[in-house]
């Protein structure tokens, strides 16, 4: 290719760059309702949800903390916040049976959702979304991302409308999309599957014989106890002891929401305009960046490849011009540090808010000590002794795998 070619080629690059720094994007308030099954649904049909609280997904590094201007107490809360709203919204559906938030995933449910924030702010949600059965079959892993609308922060939005509603609804699309194609031998195979896991884990010799593990992950029921049978009749009542834990959670996880969302909104309300400002000025510096080094690269082609003065000039006019590129775009960097502090405050601000409701949650007691996962692994352990004690039988030592 020849200097002036190159020049002409980087030239065209560069106003490509450019003129897309200017690109508008459509904001909108996604309203419409979530999927509904094509059909009324009988009960033995509906499987049971758990929502695992999210990983956060913090970087122990400081430096990396401040880089992508995460707030490590903003997103502690959010890990609560987003399964929470995730439950509410399939809840209203209809197309499941009990959904719950629960402290991590466990084997009392039929489908287990778990997920990790990639991104967060006022202006923009990046999550990472799996689903599984208690077969160990998973059902998809997707990344959803949505963009806020200014609108979504006005005072007049109804509740249950999140800035980031088109994130749920396509979740809550995507979950009965994967379910329809179920059949109903498959439906009844995950409930009974999810059953006898629990049971075996309350006593592995009693039920080893009815699931096994086929492959890492992967269970199968190989065949069912009678419906009278006294151990699974035993195993059921500790099961539904163990659903009033997670539906007292649920009610700890509900006051947790009313009280962290006028802090949180107010947080996402304020970060809006400035994120959106924030990634203007870096995608500016990004593009003057790569603009400046094209110009000056066709600016020097053209010079040594050419023994035409006008082009040598014309050369010269383009590293000058590369040179000028690159000085606005450090300009720019500056102005977008400046920008990522002012995100920085507000994160500050809403953490110091955030904070106490958040331990406040985590730290509920309900007559057991510690944190609620902590109390979620009692639990285990008093459930398991209920189990025996009814059997008139001491409890078999415990092992970290007895009560996950």
């Amino acid at each position: 290719m020849s200097g002036i070619a190159y020049k002409t080629t980087c030239l065209a690059l560069l106003a490509a760059l450019l003129g897309g720094c200017v690109s508008e994007t459509v904001r909108v308030v996604d309203m419409t309702p979530p999927a509904q099954s094509s059909r009324p649904l009988e009960e033995a049909e509906l499987l049971d949800v758990g929502i695992a609280v999210f990983d956060a997904n913090v970087p122990e590094d400081y430096d990396e903390r401040i880089e992508l201007v995460i707030m490590p107490e903003v997103r502690r809360a959010e890990a609560q916040y987003v399964p929470y709203f995730a439950k509410n919204l399939l809840q209203s559906t209809g197309n499941w049976g009990a959904v719950r938030v629960i402290p991590r995933p466990t084997h009392a449910v039929d489908v287990v959702v778990t997920g990790k924030l990639l991104k967060s702010n006022g202006e923009s949600m990046a999550v990472e979304i799996s689903v599984s059965d208690a077969r160990g079959v998973d059902w998809f892993t997707k990344n959803y991302e949505a963009l806020a609308s200014k609108y979504a922060y006005e005072e007049g939005m109804p509740p249950h409308i999140d800035a980031f509603q088109a994130i749920y609804k396509n979740l809550s699309d995507d979950m009965l999309a994967y379910r329809e194609q179920l059949s109903l031998g498959e439906i009844e195979q995950i409930r009974a599957t999810a059953e006898l896991k629990f049971a075996r884990e309350f006593s592995k010799e009693a039920f080893a014989d009815h699931v096994q593990e086929t492959a890492p992950g992967q269970y199968q029921v190989m065949r069912l106890p009678s419906e009278d049978d006294p151990m699974l009749a035993r195993v059921r009542r500790v099961r539904e002891r163990e659903y009033l834990f997670i539906d007292t959670l649920d009610d700890y996880y509900s006051r947790f929401h009313d009280n962290m969302y006028p802090a949180y909104q107010d947080w996402r309300r304020a970060s809006y305009d400035e994120a959106i400002a924030y990634n203007e000025l870096k995608a500016q510096s990004r593009a003057r960046i790569i603009g400046g080094s094209l110009a000056i690269a066709g600016g020097v082609a053209g010079i040594y490849e050419s023994s035409d003065a006008y082009v040598d000039a014309s050369g010269v006019v383009g590293v000058i011009a590369g040179a000028t590129l690159i000085a606005s775009a450090i300009q720019k960097r500056h102005e977008a540090e400046q920008q990522a502090d002012r995100l920085r405050e507000l994160g500050s601000a809403a953490e110091a808010e955030l904070v106490p409701t958040t331990i406040e949650l985590e730290n509920q007691t309900m007559r057991l000590q510690g944190s609620v996962d902590e109390q979620y692994t009692e639990l285990r352990r008093i459930l398991r002794r209920i189990y025996f004690e009814d059997l008139g039988l001491e409890p078999p030592a415990e092992s970290e795998e007895t009560i996950q």
